[in-house]
């Protein structure tokens, strides 16, 4: 039995290129479904959902970018992954799209090729972060069994220290502000000071130095957070 075509959103305004987007992914066995702008995606959303989402940045009703924030910050689509299509260039946009959400930017003109490689890139991260057992240096994230262990060994964490460690673990090598952070693992509607996900911080790196894991929560000037296994 074959497995059913992942779903994919496309959410942009110009017809050539959002048909011309569709047709690649189709070959390549996706399935998909076009908006013109925010409001015909919201729509979109409510009757299907897909595995990932492309956004322009510039769309006529809303911007891209403030779809990705309202999304991200939708209990039930802040695990969607999002890809952004913009002709912004800067590196201050990118930064802004990928602070405010997206797990990918791509700068137009693009290939094919290319936006078939980082979509199939993105969709292995979403589905590594899906396992039931998350590995990484020498934790081990049971999620089933809501365990953390190093070398066979469990380390007793905190409910928020757990929810932490968690994301992080699940969205490795990515740095994440403590604005997002509060959003993504306390909750959009918690209003709470971001010193507190410093403390919190502290309390998880303090459970991990036993097992010398405590280095995987690396600070980030001025950015935030982020687990990475590789050296500073």
């Amino acid at each position: 039995m074959s497995m059913p075509a992942e779903k994919i959103l496309i959410v942009e305004d110009e017809q050539a290129i959002r048909e011309m987007i569709a047709f690649h992914l189709s070959r390549a066995g996706y399935e998909t479904f076009e908006a013109a702008d925010c409001r015909e995606a919201r729509h979109l959303l409510t009757d299907n959902r897909p595995d990932l989402a492309l956004v322009d940045w510039m769309l006529p009703d809303i911007s891209g970018l403030e779809l990705t924030r309202q999304l991200k910050r939708d209990k039930e689509y802040e695990d969607l992954a999002i890809i952004m299509l913009t002709a912004r260039a800067e590196e201050r946009d990118k930064v802004s799209g990928l602070e405010g959400g997206a797990d990918d930017y791509i700068t137009k003109p693009f290939s094919p090729r290319e936006l078939l490689a980082r979509i199939q890139a993105v969709l292995r991260r979403l589905n590594v972060s899906a396992t039931e057992v998350v590995r990484s240096g020498v934790l081990e994230l049971d999620i089933a069994g809501h365990l953390v262990l190093a070398g066979g060994d469990e380390i007793k964490l905190g409910p928020t220290e757990y929810r932490l460690l968690h994301f992080l673990m699940t969205h490795s090598e990515r740095v994440y502000s403590r604005a997002q952070l509060l959003d993504r693992v306390w909750g959009a509607n918690v209003y709470v000071e971001e010193r507190t996900v410093d403390v919190h911080v502290r309390r998880l790196r303090k459970a991990l130095t036993d097992a010398s894991a405590d280095r995987y929560i690396q600070t980030v000037r001025g950015a935030g957070y982020r687990f990475s296994t590789r050296d500073v």
